[in-house]
């Protein structure tokens, strides 16, 4: 991961294993012993119940904190390294190629927070109605259905990650309070707005007016893939009183890190 020409595939290769034993744990939990569920009970495996769960439980508040704490440490890497969803949206979109994601001018608010709002809003009124564990557990297999199909039918096909910027709550979540990381990451006074970055980023942050102003899309995750895509050093990591290039490595380490804490913590 330190080497920027190997990241952005080593990324993908290292975020998809970490999906497989994921779900594999959940496997073992489901048919083995409920010991390697994350928090002894089944969670079902869909980010939107992140938030969904808790709201129409009103407890187990585990991976909300989790989730929080993740953020609070490396600001988006949720969305580009741990989270067990993405890692598909992710390989769908490379499938596409690097000229179709090029087209893309950048997500859709209402989109976004229109199915925010409707997550919240059900959760609610479940938990209201004093719906079924059975009704809740339907839907929220029904809103991971719908996540599929968004990978499938657009994400493949647009060469852009759909699912985790528009459809994915805890996408939109992340991209409002990735600030309280003390990490950023943005365009330097290196950038010569040549655009060559624009065809690398799967999570439409970046595009010619985005250059233009010099500033990155809400959506950026710090995944780090147009790094090596720029010439001239225009963009690079920043944490408060230590040099970019360092920033960086600590960045990575304090990702590549929270792999193992997510394993150690889901038992396995």
């Amino acid at each position: 991961m330190q080497f920027r020409d190997r990241r952005s595939k080593w990324r993908i290769y290292s975020w998809m294993i970490f999906t497989v034993v994921f779900y594999s744990q959940l496997v073992l939990g489901l048919c083995a012993d409920s010991l390697f569920l994350l928090t002894g009970k089944l969670h079902v495996p869909v980010p939107a119940m992140i938030l969904a769960g808790p709201l129409y439980r009103f407890s187990s508040w585990f991976m909300i904190i989790l989730f929080f704490s993740t953020v609070l440490i490396a600001g988006p890497a949720w969305c580009s390294h741990l989270c067990y969803f993405g890692s598909l949206d992710a390989v769908a979109s490379r499938r596409a190629g690097a000229e179709k994601r090029k087209g893309q001018t950048g997500v859709i608010p209402v989109v976004k927070y229109s199915i925010l709002l409707i997550i919240v809003i059900v959760a609610l009124v479940l938990r209201i109605a004093r719906a079924s564990a059975g009704t809740a557990t339907l839907l929220a297999i029904l809103t991971g259905v719908a996540a599929l199909l968004v990978i499938s039918l657009i994400s493949l096909r647009k060469g852009a990650m759909f699912h985790c910027t528009h459809y994915c709550p805890i996408g939109t979540i992340v991209n409002h309070i990735k600030y309280i990381s003390p990490f950023r990451f943005g365009f330097t006074s290196n950038c010569t707005k040549c655009n060559a970055c624009i065809k690398s980023c799967s999570y439409m942050a970046l595009n010619e007016r985005i250059v233009k102003a010099g500033k990155l899309g809400l959506t950026c995750t710090y995944c780090g893939d147009c790094l090596n895509y720029c010439r001239h050093n225009g963009l690079g990591y920043h944490f408060a009183g230590l040099s970019p290039e360092v920033s960086e490595k600590l960045w990575i380490i304090i990702t590549v890190s929270l792999h193992s804490l997510f394993l150690a913590v889901a038992r396995i």
